[in-house]
C-alpha cells in the first residue's frame, strides 16, 4: 500500500544553520513604561532568601568607612525567584564587563583604592 503523505522539501544544511540566527537578531523588543519609577540611590545591600524567593534591602549606609555606629535604614526591597535572580546576575556581570573594559578594573577594597600618602592609619 502506497503511503499518500506529501514530500517535504529537504532543506539543506546551510539554511538550517542559518536560521536561529536569523531568528535571535528578530527577538523582539520587550515595551518598558518607566514613567513611574522612582530613582533612588543605595550604597549598601544585603542579600537573604528564602529557598523559593531572594530578597534584596537596598539602603543608605551614612557611614561607609568602618563598623555602622547606627542601624543602616533600608529603604527597598526587592523579592524575587532565583531563576530571575540567576538572570539578574547574568545582566550585572555583563554589564560590569563592559564598564571595566572601558573604564579599567572597579577595585571593590576601599582601602585600595586609596591613594598613597591619603590612608589613615
Amino acid at each position: 500500500m502506497a503511503d499518500n503523505k506529501p514530500e517535504q522539501e529537504a532543506t539543506p544544511p546551510t539554511e538550517v544553520a542559518a536560521q536561529p540566527a536569523a531568528q535571535q537578531q528578530q527577538r523582539p523588543q520587550v515595551q518598558i513604561d518607566d514613567s513611574h519609577t522612582i530613582a533612588s540611590y543605595a550604597n549598601f545591600c544585603r542579600v537573604t532568601g528564602t529557598p523559593e524567593e531572594m530578597i534584596i534591602d537596598f539602603g543608605l549606609n551614612p557611614q561607609p568607612f568602618g563598623v555602622p555606629t547606627s542601624p543602616i535604614p533600608v529603604t527597598q526591597r526587592l523579592i524575587t525567584n532565583f531563576y530571575t535572580a540567576k538572570r539578574l546576575l547574568h545582566a550585572l556581570g555583563l554589564t560590569i564587563q563592559r564598564h571595566e573594559a572601558t573604564f579599567g578594573v572597579l577595585e571593590v577594597d576601599v582601602q585600595k583604592r586609596i591613594q598613597p600618602g591619603m590612608r589613615r592609619e
